[in-house]
């Protein structure tokens, strides 16, 4: 239980590292290849798109499939979508890629990971106490995308980002194949066909996913590969310097992790979502 505890806290950080590594030069990088605004808007919008089908439909057959099984698979689309990208400039080649495989504009979660990592990580934790291991399980994931985006100031290639975050992707399938079956759901011998797989609550996980929706269109009209390229453009900025202050950005992030679970113990979850 505590190796698969902590080999789950290990694969948030290599993943939420690559992204943050990736996200602040990834508009950089494919203005270089020679793509156009246009061009790069459609990109990042159909790789957000591409996201949602694809995790929607890997997540909601995760029990099914197999929860080790599925995580393996998305971090290959994760290294797959990497290498088209370090390999080809060809536009369609590259929407593909975006659309199928996992790549993160906004330096935060994208693919299947996020839902089946906090299931697993709910069933191999011996704590009550899900918001405390939540709340660290976060903050981890925004100190990997705050060292992440300050390490990519190290790299004067691009070229050499993009090839760097598909070897990590190799690397988080590997970490996933180490899971134990603890990881796997339990069955109970029978199966039951509801809508999206949801048996329990259904209300209010969808009320909760209108919710989380909201938050992620606002969200997303900030991504941080595009702010790092509106910095770069309207100030000249270094990939270095821009790393520096996403680095900033993602331990402030981190930090409010642990204060919302301080909060949360006092005025109860909903109340701290809606006041912060």
């Amino acid at each position: 239980m505590r190796f698969d505890l902590t080999l789950l806290f290990t694969t948030r950080v290599v993943r939420l590292f690559a992204y943050g590594f990736l996200s602040v030069v990834l508009v950089l990088y494919l203005t270089n290849v020679g793509l156009d605004e246009r061009q790069i808007g459609l990109l990042l919008s159909l790789t957000l798109a591409g996201d949602v089908l694809v995790s929607l439909y890997l997540t909601t057959r995760s029990d099914v499939l197999g929860r080790r099984r599925t995580l393996i698979a998305g971090a290959l689309l994760m290294a797959a979508s990497g290498a088209v990208f370090a390999s080809s400039s060809a536009f369609p080649l590259l929407l593909i890629a975006a659309t199928v495989g996992v790549i993160s504009p906004s330096g935060n979660e994208v693919g299947p990971f996020l839902p089946i990592e906090q299931v697993a990580l709910a069933e191999v934790a011996n704590t009550r106490d899900h918001t405390a291991l939540f709340a660290w399980y976060q903050l981890s994931g925004s100190f990997a995308t705050a060292m992440g985006a300050l390490a990519c100031g190290v790299f004067r290639d691009l070229h050499g980002i993009i090839v760097t975050y598909a070897l990590l992707g190799v690397v988080l399938a590997a970490l996933f194949s180490r899971l134990s079956p603890a990881v796997e759901a339990q069955s109970n011998g029978t199966t039951q066909r509801t809508f999206f797989r949801v048996h329990h609550s259904r209300g209010i996980v969808f009320r909760l996913s209108a919710l989380f929706a909201l938050d992620s269109f606002a969200g997303g009209l900030i991504v941080q590969s595009v702010l790092a390229w509106w910095f770069y453009r309207r100030f000249s900025l270094s990939p270095a310097i821009l790393g520096s202050i996403f680095f900033a950005a993602n331990i402030l992030a981190g930090v409010s992790a642990l204060a919302a679970a301080w909060i949360a113990r006092r005025i109860g979850l909903l109340n701290t979502m809606v006041f912060t």
